[in-house]
């Protein structure tokens, strides 16, 4: 067997290579519009003065979550302010954000459609698997071919990274609604389209805001690694410090990392099921609304019961001798 050896990473490459030849317009045209969004969202991220932008963070942390999430939050932020990685962080968050949409644009379409078709569900299931298990980095080299450097690649590699989970879990949910409740649907005769958007997508929310959550922790672990490729952000400071043997500012990085992901983890679980956090804001507004409602509701039927006893008295009872 010396000698023998198939060359698959030489054909990869020869692929590769042909696909960048020709479509190079292709890939100027989204290299264009990534930098364009995720520019965008730096530059809006930047522009909110930094006392009101950690106040509106803690409002949302309280308004989805608690009022201990939104001082957590508070605390939290002001902290990245403090290690002067505000700038960073932001970049962070902006490449998190503006890959985790295109990430979910493409996952929850596919998982509609697995769970739908078993043929689409066959096919995709091995590619997936391929996606999950191949090695971080790897995706970062093709991605650097066709975009060069800078936070394009770094985009690209982190959207294939964290794509599997969003169409699995998806796919999961949307599988898992009670086939009784569909065929109910059915028979008050709702086309499948009314049944997806009615029945099947309402009960599988929450296993879907699952999936979204998964898609925003692994688009951050990659975004993480997207600083090799030059991507600005908490990433490559952390690339940085570790080419420098920096401790103290590959510590401070990393825990700006941390505080963004607890952040984007708790509000986004929050999402997911918000009946579960009574505490947020949403919950109190919400009590006091049906408390009200209530409250309104029995005022008027009180008010019916007297209009009906004003319409109709009752007769004095006769009492015979």
């Amino acid at each position: 067997m010396d000698g023998f050896r198939i060359p698959i990473g030489e054909w990869v490459e020869g692929v590769v290579d042909w696909i960048r030849d020709n479509f190079e317009g292709f890939f100027d045209l989204i290299a264009l519009v990534v930098r364009f969004l995720v520019d965008g969202l730096t530059d809006g991220l930047l522009a909110v003065p930094v006392p009101i932008a950690i106040v509106l963070f803690a409002l949302l942390g309280w308004l989805l979550r608690s009022w201990q999430m939104g001082v957590g939050t508070l605390i939290s932020f002001a902290l990245i302010v403090a290690m002067n990685l505000w700038i960073p962080a932001m970049q962070t968050l902006s490449l998190v954000l503006v890959a985790t949409l295109v990430a979910l644009v493409i996952a929850i379409p596919l998982g509609i459609w697995s769970a739908r078709n078993d043929t689409v569900r066959a096919i995709l299931k091995p590619v997936l698997d391929f996606m999950q298990t191949m090695p971080a980095f790897v995706y970062l080299i093709p991605a650097i071919t066709f975009f060069s450097i800078g936070v394009v690649p770094g985009l690209v590699a982190t959207v294939i990274f964290a794509l599997p989970p969003g169409v699995r879990l998806t796919e999961l949910g949307i599988r898992g609604v009670d086939s009784e409740t569909v065929e109910a649907g059915h028979a008050f005769g709702a086309k499948p389209g009314q049944i997806l958007r009615g029945i099947q997508l309402p009960l599988a929310m929450p296993t879907i805001m699952a999936g979204v959550n998964q898609v925003i922790m692994l688009a951050l672990s990659m975004a993480v690694l997207a600083g090799i490729v030059g991507a600005d952000g908490l990433g490559k400071i952390v690339v940085q410090s570790v080419s420098t043997v920096n401790l103290a500012l590959g510590v401070e990085a990393g825990l700006g990392v941390v505080i963004i992901a607890v952040f984007l983890d708790r509000v986004t679980a929050a999402l997911g099921s918000p009946a579960e956090y009574r505490s947020s804001l949403l919950g109190v507004l919400g009590r006091r609304r049906n408390a009200s409602a209530g409250a309104a509701n029995g005022s008027h039927i009180a008010a019916e019961q007297a209009d009906r006893e004003v319409a109709s008295p009752r007769r004095a009872p006769i009492i015979t001798p």
